[in-house]
């Protein structure tokens, strides 16, 4: 450029030039030790470039911060797809290391070597990131095909009638990312098609409760849940009962009594669901971080409400024989009582307080050997 007298010569590579030549002149005149005129031309060069070296001898220029990986990019993004493991001035060094100027690098290569996710954490040239995610992103795309053919090949298997949109619509009820995120989980493992495919058959047999417009149950049994919840004030986590924000699912009307977990919502708080719940049995597979342990204020004076639903054949003293079937089995108080007659079939709902579930187990057991009693079973909309 000085020959062609060129006026667009960078002040900072005029600057640079000049360092240079006056390092080199000293040394010349014996005034600098080598070693000293290598160290010195280390730490002189740019302050945000590092110059590097290949075993041949080959300068790379890459930016402060770079590691072997941004090394491996750029001399072949084969050889970064492939990189193994690194050598620095002829010592095996962890991959994220840092490189500093004057290191001679080494790339190590195997051709079953693949892209790690984690290079992308401390990788810093655009080459290098732009590389990693095209393979992730690739290797996703994959999965993700390999995920909807084991999950097609499970529901042709199972006869389950199940298309496209009514995937889409039950992982949007589950609140469920969407069917691309599914089908990653069957392919990595994370979820089982068979376990999903057995709630879908589930919820086919036996379809939700309707629910009205505001978002409560109809009927006796919205007037039973809220009896039984304020029988046990709030929910303990962590070991606190402090007034978190949470609500109770519909999906399982979990009560006093029953073994419950907690699930993270976004903007609801905590959902809280029965521990048997079939959503959570779903959810403990595909967003098990979103789970926690919470449980029902510990209080054994407290009795809790709890519901039995009974049918069988009418006739004379039957509701009489039911009620002290139940009231003498461990002194059981029944706080309400709705029945019902028709076509010569007797229908029952009590609403009970027990001290915990093998006591409303005891209950059942004792309703059932009434004579003419064809079913009695917890009152479960």
């Amino acid at each position: 450029m000085y020959k062609e007298n060129s006026p667009a010569v960078d002040q900072e590579l005029q600057n640079w030039v000049i360092w240079v030549r006056e390092i080199f002149e000293n040394a010349a005149e014996g005034q600098v030790p080598a070693q000293q005129l290598m160290e010195s031309f280390k730490l002189n060069l740019y302050q945000d470039e590092i110059y590097l070296f290949t075993p041949k001898g080959e300068l790379k220029i890459l930016p402060t911060g770079a590691t072997p990986v941004d090394f491996a990019y750029e001399i072949h993004s084969k050889v970064g797809d492939h990189c193994l493991a690194a050598k620095v001035n002829g010592r095996i060094v962890p991959l994220d290391t840092q490189l500093k100027s004057g290191d001679q690098v080494e790339i190590l290569t195997s051709k079953n070597q693949t892209p790690n996710p984690d290079w992308e954490k401390f990788a810093v040239t655009h080459k290098a990131k732009s590389h990693i995610r095209r393979w992730i992103k690739e290797e996703q795309r994959k999965a993700v095909e390999e995920g909807k053919e084991m999950w097609e090949k499970r529901v042709r298997k199972s006869k389950l009638t199940l298309s496209d949109d009514d995937l889409e619509q039950f992982l949007h009820e589950k609140k469920l990312d969407n069917a691309a995120s599914f089908f990653l989980g069957i392919r990595q493992g994370k979820i089982d098609p068979d376990e999903i495919i057995a709630i879908i058959q589930d919820e086919q047999k036996h379809p939700s409760a309707v629910v009205t417009e505001e978002g409560k149950i109809d009927g006796l049994f919205n007037r039973f849940i809220t009896s039984a919840r304020g029988i046990a004030t709030g929910i303990v986590l962590g070991g606190t009962q402090d007034n978190f924000l949470h609500s109770y699912a519909k999906c399982c009307h979990p009560i006093p009594g029953d073994e419950v977990v907690g699930f993270v919502t976004t903007g609801e708080g905590v959902k809280i669901h029965r521990r048997s719940c079939r959503n959570i049995r779903l959810m403990l597979q595909i967003q098990s971080n979103r789970i926690i342990d919470v449980r029902w204020p510990e209080d054994d004076v407290t009795m809790f409400v709890a519901g039995i639903r009974t049918s069988g054949d009418d006739r004379p003293g039957l509701l009489n024989d039911v009620t002290h079937a139940i009231s003498t089995t461990l002194n059981t108080n029944i706080r309400s009582v709705n029945i019902d007659s028709h076509d010569s079939l007797f229908e029952g709902t009590f609403i009970l307080q027990v001290k915990n579930t093998e006591h409303l187990e005891r209950v059942l057991e004792k309703v059932r050997k009434v004579k003419g009693m064809k079913r009695a079973e917890r009152f479960e909309e």
